[in-house]
C-alpha cells in the first residue's frame, strides 16, 4: 500500500511541476509592452538600486507605458507583480500539500504545510500593501499622512519577505528530496520579486510626499 502511495505522489508531483512551468497559458498573461526609451531607462535606473536588478527590469519594463517615470506607480506595479508571483507559488504549494500526504516524509510534509501558511500570510500582507498604495493620498496630502501610509506599506512588504524567508528556512532540516529542491528553488526566486518591490517602495518613501502624484492605475491579474 505504501508503495502505491509513493507512486501516486510521484506522478502527481511531476504533473503539478509540469503545469507550473507553463503559467502563461493558465493565467492568460499578455506579452510585454514597451514604452519609449526614457520610460524604460527610468525603470532600468530604478532597478539598479535593488538587489536583483536584472529580474527587476525584466519583470517591470513591460509596464513602462503605465509607469511613465512615476516612482510611485513603479512601486505599485512592483508590488502587483510580487503579489502575482507569491499568489501563484502559494497555490502551487497548496496543491503539493495534498499530494505530499500520500507518501512524503513527515518532516517534509510539516515543512510544506508551514511554508504554505507562511506564503498565505505573505499574500495577505502584499495585498494590504497594494491596497494602501492605491489609497495613497486619500487621507490627505501632507507629510505626516504620506509617511504614515508608506510606513504601512513598508511594514507589510517587509513582513511578507520575512514570511517567505521563514518558508525556505523551514526546509533546512528536511532530508534532500525532489520536493524540497523544487519548493526551495521556486520560493527563493519569488523572494527576489518581493525584495525588489520592497526596495522600490523604500526608495519612493524616502523621496517624500512631493512625489505623491496621481497614479495611472494598471490592472494586473494575480
Amino acid at each position: 500500500m505504501r508503495t502505491h502511495h509513493l507512486l501516486l505522489f510521484t506522478i502527481l508531483f511531476f504533473a503539478s511541476t509540469f503545469s507550473y512551468l507553463h503559467p502563461a497559458s493558465a493565467t492568460g498573461e499578455q506579452p510585454p509592452t514597451t514604452g519609449n526609451n526614457g520610460d524604460t531607462e527610468f525603470i532600468r535606473s530604478s532597478c539598479n538600486t535593488t538587489l536583483y536588478p536584472d529580474i527587476c527590469y525584466t519583470s517591470l519594463s513591460r509596464y513602462a507605458n503605465a509607469v511613465q517615470q512615476n516612482p510611485g506607480q513603479l512601486a505599485r506595479v512592483a508590488i502587483s507583480v510580487s503579489l502575482s508571483k507569491v499568489h501563484r507559488i502559494a497555490s502551487y504549494i497548496s496543491n503539493l500539500t495534498h499530494e505530499a500526504d500520500y507518501g512524503a516524509s513527515s518532516r517534509a510534509v510539516l515543512a510544506l504545510h508551514d511554508c504554505f501558511s507562511n506564503l498565505d500570510d505573505a499574500v495577505s500582507e502584499i495585498r494590504g500593501s497594494l491596497k494602501q498604495m492605491r489609497q495613497l493620498g486619500a487621507a490627505g496630502s501632507g507629510t505626516d499622512s504620506f509617511l504614515f501610509q508608506m510606513s504601512n506599506v513598508q511594514t507589510w512588504m517587509s513582513a511578507a519577505l520575512t514570511d517567505e524567508e521563514t518558508c525556505t528556512d523551514g526546509f533546512q532540516d528536511v532530508p534532500e528530496c525532489p520536493m524540497k529542491s523544487d519548493v526551495y528553488n521556486r520560493v527563493t526566486r519569488v523572494k527576489k520579486f518581493t525584495s525588489n518591490a520592497l526596495a522600490l517602495v523604500n526608495s519612493y518613501a524616502n523621496k517624500g510626499p512631493l512625489n505623491l502624484i496621481t497614479f495611472f492605475f494598471l490592472p494586473i491579474s494575480e
